[in-house]
Formats: structure tokens, C-alpha cells, sequence
């Protein structure tokens, strides 16, 4: 496997779709996912200049983190049990996963006794699988405002997951949804949020299209994963 070569070509994808709507490259940040990744390919691919790595469990990045450079900044992308809130605060940069109120104090009681602001985005299960974990998108603009006000939370946008499919086009609804959630959202709160995470590894063009500002990919980057399987739906 080519690490170099793959993280050329995903460049490339990126700018193209950013060209065919207007958007510069660098609004749009990729988020490595390493789940069932080595350290090793880790610190590899930060050789290449990535910094910023997305784990989809706190037990798993736990284990890895120390082994790679501390310059390395991460994300939690996976579902956060209330129990492992504590660890999630202490090793992650931000938590993109924040699916119910609950959960929001859970992170903000742990943030308050690390004496830390926890940036988060709110994951909307827009498509309403029931596969999946997210707000449905009229939840999120009842409780929206109650999750900002938690003094140690600062919402920084929203994340979704979008249906696997083989025919990345049948997901742009979903994406467009969310861009358009993001807008009421802003309205809501009378202010900007900064990010959309959307897209993986068989949709991130799509997602740039319909303004993606973080796309996490796994396979894209770093090729098969060598310790699981990936599942239909994986980065």
C-alpha cells in the first residue's frame, strides 16, 4: 500500500469538488479515521503531514494515542457512552458525536472537573435508521439550546452518517438536509457554526458538493484495515 499515493489522490477528489462548487481545498479538513489501524500506520501517515486522527472507540484510542506524536489532534466519531465520558474529555480534541441532551451534561460535568471547554458536534441521524445513533433533525432544534448553554460545551457544528449505499449520488439528500439543519440551527442560536462532518470514504465528494467542512475516511487513506473487517456504512 501507497500512503503517499492515496493521500495524492484523495487531495486531488477533494479540490476537484471543491472546484466544481466554488469552494476552496482548505475549507475542507480531513479527518483520518484509524479505528482497527496500527500505531504504526498512524505515525506513518503523520510523517505525510496528517494531524488529525478520528477514533470511533475511547477504549481503542486510549491504547493508541500514547504510542503516536503528541502533536496529533483527536476527534471521538463513534457513539460515547456515559461511562467512558470522562476518558472521552481527558484524550479527545473534540467529541463529534453528541447524540441527547444527557450525554451533553455528562461531557460538561466531565469538562468542568478537568477545568477544560470540550468543542462537540451534534450527530443528527438524518436518514432515521434505526441502525444508527443521532438526534432525529427536529430534536435537535428543541434541545439545541439547552446543550449550548452548558458552560463547558461549545457546539461547533453537527455530524451525520449517511446511509451506505454503492451510488454515492442517492446520499445527497441527506447531506443537503443537514447543511440546511445547520442554517436553522444558526438561526436558533442567533450565530455561526463552524463545521458539517459529513462524508466518508464512498461519499465524501458528494458531501464537499454539499458543503462538507470535515470528511473522515479511513480506507481512502489508509487502505483495508488490517485488525476488523470494515462494515457496510464504515469511514
Amino acid at each position: 500500500m501507497d500512503l503517499s499515493a492515496n493521500l495524492n489522490q484523495v487531495r486531488q477528489r477533494i479540490s476537484a469538488a471543491c472546484a466544481r462548487t466554488g469552494r476552496a481545498a482548505a475549507s475542507v479538513e480531513l479527518i483520518t479515521v484509524s479505528k482497527g489501524h496500527s500505531a504504526e500506520l498512524v505515525c506513518a501517515a503523520a510523517q505525510l503531514g496528517l494531524s488529525v486522527f478520528g477514533e470511533n472507540r475511547v477504549q481503542e484510542a486510549k491504547a493508541k494515542i500514547g504510542l503516536c506524536p503528541g502533536r496529533l489532534r483527536w476527534h471521538l466519531i463513534g457513539h460515547l457512552q456515559s461511562n467512558k465520558c470522562r476518558d472521552a474529555v481527558s484524550f479527545f480534541a473534540m467529541i463529534q458525536s453528541v447524540d441527547s441532551l444527557a450525554l451533553a451534561r455528562e461531557i460538561n460535568k466531565w469538562a468542568e472537573t478537568s477545568a477544560k471547554t470540550m468543542p462537540v458536534l451534534i450527530e443528527v441521524n438524518v436518514a432515521g435508521e434505526a441502525s444508527k445513533f443521532g438526534y432525529a433533525p427536529e430534536k435537535v432544534l428543541a434541545e439545541l439550546a439547552e446543550i449550548n448553554a452548558l458552560p463547558k460545551i461549545e457546539v461547533h457544528g453537527l455530524m451525520t452518517v449517511a446511509p451506505f449505499t454503492q451510488e454515492a449520488e442517492k446520499v445527497r439528500p441527506v447531506f443537503r438536509r443537514l447543511r440546511e439543519l445547520k442554517g436553522q440551527c444558526e438561526d436558533l442560536l442567533g450565530a455561526a457554526l463552524p463545521h458539517l462532518s459529513m462524508g466518508m470514504s464512498g461519499d465524501f465528494e458528494v458531501a464537499v458538493e454539499e458543503g462538507a467542512t470535515m470528511i473522515r475516511l479511513g480506507s481512502a487513506v489508509l487502505g483495508p484495515r488490517a485488525a476488523l473487517k470494515p462494515a457496510a456504512g464504515d469511514p
